[in-house]
Parts: C-alpha cells; structure tokens; sequence
C-alpha cells in the first residue's frame, strides 16, 4: 500500500516537473515581444531554472531534452531585450540631439535673421502695422525679361502683331499694374505713389523684350512690390499680346535690381 502511494506521489511530481518544463520553454514564444519586460538577471535566472528542471527530466526518463530546445527561448528574449534597450538609448539620445540643435537653430536665428513681419507669434498671416514709422522718400527699381523667339521678335519689331502695338500696351499695363498692387498682393499696403516708370527694350541678341519699372513714393513703407508688380503684368501682358504667334514664349527673371529708403536704406543687386 505504502509502495503504491509513492509511485502516485512521484507519477504527480513528474507531471507538475513536465508541465513547468512545458510552459517555461514556450514563455518566451507565446509573450509578445512588446510585453517582454526580462532584464538581463532575470534571464538569467530563467536559465537556471530551465537547467535544473532539465536535469530532473534527464534523471526521471534517462535523457535530456533535443540541444536547443531549452535555451532558444532565453537567448531570444536577451536578444531582444538587448536590442530594445539600445534602441531606447540611442532614441533617448537623439531625441536630446535633436532639441539641442532645435535650441541652437533658434538663438542663432533669433540673433541674426531678421522675422517674418507677415507672420504672427501664432504663425497666422497679417498685415504689418506701419503706423509708428516715420515717413521717407522710397523708389525701386524691378526688371524682368521676355524671351519671344526670332519669329515673334521680328513681329514685335515691325509692329505687326495682330493685337496691336506690343510695347506700348504692355508698357501701360506695368503702370496699371504697380497702381493696384494692394488689390493683387493680399498683405501688401495702399500707398500713394509718386511716380511709376515702365521701360521696354527689344534685344536682337537674344530675341527678347527687356523691362524695367521703378517706382517711387513718400510713405512709410516701401515700393518694391510696386516696382516688381509692374515689370510682371507688363511682361504677362507681353505675353498675351503674342500667343497667338508662339506658346514658347517665357516671361523670366522677374527680380528687385535696387531699392533706397526706409530702415534698411539703399540696397543693390550684386552681379
């Protein structure tokens, strides 16, 4: 009777060994990855626990379990959980690069760049209050070119485009033009402006219309949109005045040349 309680205790004992067995070495396959928290001692220790357990079985049946079988789990959860941690280091430290340089951008900015005055604090477009400024003399000088091809310059040239006299029209649309630039450009301020100037010049050498525009006024804010405004629907009207020759026409180079007054004072294009 006795004999026969002890072959039941150690039958239950070889199963309660078998299922721990079977559980621990399917732990680290069944947890997900982002769920495993192991460090690198308790891995450790989950070795240990799988070795002993291993010997138990080897005792009870006579041999130990297939190579592989009892480590693979361990050596897989400390390889991730190594590749974790340096995964979160290297984030934590660039993270802190990344505000550094952030930081360092923005004082150097700050320093030496001067704002976006359209741009408010919040990032929303606005229109710049002129009113503390003192008012001064301003001009600008804007160009832009129009490359027409040799068949449409010879046309432009003898003035026999359908439309009509190509340079005089576009020259009274640059002035137009520079007259509604508040209505054109959103942010742009209505100023009175004392003089608009619109030249156009036909190069042989490159089978093109140049233009220039200047613009002046007495005011608190500059004209330089004004001139630039000028010298683009002088050479759009250009454009429209010969389409019906050529749709190869490009109207390019639309750029500030100088510009004097106001706070930053005289400024010129350098070639």
């Amino acid at each position: 009777m006795v004999k026969m309680v002890m072959v039941a205790m150690w039958g239950l004992i070889v199963a309660v060994l078998i299922i721990g067995v079977m559980f621990l070495r399917r732990l680290a396959v069944i947890v997900p990855r982002s769920t495993r928290f192991f460090s690198s001692k308790d891995s450790l220790d989950l070795a240990s626990t799988i070795a002993e357990l291993n010997k138990e079985m080897e005792s009870v049946f006579g041999e130990p379990p297939p190579d592989g079988l009892a480590n693979s789990g361990n050596r897989s959860c400390m390889a991730q959980d190594a590749h974790h941690n340096s995964h979160v280091v290297l984030g934590s430290t660039n993270d802190k690069f990344a505000a550094q340089e952030l930081s360092s951008i923005s004082h150097h900015l700050g320093e030496n760049t001067p704002g976006l005055t359209h741009v408010g604090h919040t990032g929303k477009a606005q229109m710049v209050d002129v009113s503390p400024k003192e008012n001064s003399s301003r001009t600008a000088i804007a160009s832009c070119k129009v490359v027409l091809g040799k068949k449409v310059f010879d046309l432009v040239l003898a003035n026999q485009m359908a439309k009509g006299d190509v340079l005089t029209v576009a020259k009274i649309a640059g002035i137009n033009g520079a007259k509604h630039t508040s209505t054109l450009i959103p942010l742009c301020h209505n100023i009175t402006l004392a003089q608009v100037r619109v030249d156009l010049r036909l190069n042989p050498e490159d089978f093109s219309v140049e233009i220039e525009g200047e613009a002046a006024s007495t005011g608190k804010t500059g004209v330089e949109m004004e001139a630039m405004t000028a010298v683009s629907i002088a050479g759009l009207t250009v454009y429209d005045m010969c389409k019906a020759a050529s749709k190869d026409i490009q109207v390019t180079d639309i750029r500030l040349e100088r510009k004097t007054g106001g706070k930053t004072g005289y400024w010129c294009r350098e070639e």
